[in-house]
């Protein structure tokens, strides 16, 4: 069958009630402009800031940046769809959002994977650590981040690509994803659902099994530190831990189990598309002096040049 009988893609959306989608259209535009505008605070301070060059704040900025990216391939679309009477998406359209939304997802895994081996070897080897994480090793760790972001979603979309769509042409969800396409194919997508699951939950795991690694490893490691080592430490790792339990609880949630139509199904990834990355830039600066201080210094210096 010609793959070309389905050309646009219908989407449900997260509520059908006209009325619930302008509230939700309400709450969710402010949400998104707080996660460019908090997110892009990071990335702009990280950069100018003098006092802000050590390895953790390079990958802060790194991960800003997807945030702000990988918000921005799902939220928009999703915002101008609930003042829509009718939700549609081009099947190419529909293709280069899942391309975008695994690419910026997997690359932010491994952002907070490598995150956790800074600290790691920040706290648990810091005589060396200046040696081992030197300026070069971080841009190839966020190099690498991003390359294992692309490598994952070439496999995924290279899968997605062949497979013929001759309808139905509605996806039970509010934006494009695999398993949602998936059932508008008129072939057995048994094997192509397997590999794609497989690619994602290995690497998952993986990512999940180094995080948890690090963190076990350098709280065991903390009990030999000072009260003050001690606390400075955990204060930070607090905040690493909080953001990875966001990313993968929701995630967690979603992938382990079955596939259903359940309206929480699309409540959890509203969390993580939409709530989490707005979240992240919080987390690491309420927690943190030294950002909160180069903060300050940039919007001095801003009102000192303004007036």
């Amino acid at each position: 069958m010609a793959r070309a009988n389905v050309t646009e893609i219908i989407i449900t959306g997260l509520f059908q009630d006209p009325e619930v989608q302008k509230v939700c259209f309400v709450l969710f535009l402010p949400v998104y402009l707080a996660t460019v505008l908090g997110n892009g605070l990071i990335v702009v301070t990280v950069s100018i800031s003098k006092t802000l060059r050590s390895p953790m704040y390079i990958f802060l900025s790194s991960l800003s940046l997807v945030e702000i990216c990988y918000s921005s391939t799902v939220v928009p679309k999703f915002i101008s769809d609930l003042l829509a009477k009718v939700k549609t998406i081009s099947l190419k359209g529909c293709l280069a959002q899942i391309f975008f939304f695994h690419f910026l997802g997997v690359t932010e895994t491994f952002l907070l994977v490598v995150m956790a081996y800074d600290r790691y070897v920040a706290i648990c080897k810091p005589l060396h650590y200046m040696n081992i994480m030197s300026h070069q090793v971080c841009h190839m760790l966020v190099a690498g981040s991003w390359l294992g972001g692309l490598v994952h979603s070439t496999i995924q979309i290279l899968i997605t690509i062949p497979l013929p769509f001759c309808g139905p042409h509605v996806i039970d969800h509010y934006f494009c994803d695999l398993q949602p396409l998936f059932k508008l194919a008129c072939s057995d997508t048994f094997m192509e659902g397997v590999i794609v699951m497989a690619n994602s939950g290995l690497m998952s795991i993986i990512s999940l099994l180094i995080l948890v690694s690090s963190y076990v490893t350098i709280l065991v490691n903390l009990r030999n530190h000072s009260a003050e080592g001690r606390r400075k430490a955990l204060s930070t790792c607090a905040s690493h831990i909080t953001v990875v339990i966001l990313f993968f609880g929701p995630a967690a949630f979603l992938y382990l189990r079955p596939s259903s139509t359940f309206t929480e199904d699309k409540l959890v990834a509203v969390f993580y598309t939409a709530i989490t990355p707005m979240l992240n830039p919080i987390i690491y600066t309420l927690r943190n002096a030294e950002v909160k201080n180069a903060m300050k210094k940039l919007w001095g210096k801003k009102n000192s040049e303004t007036e």
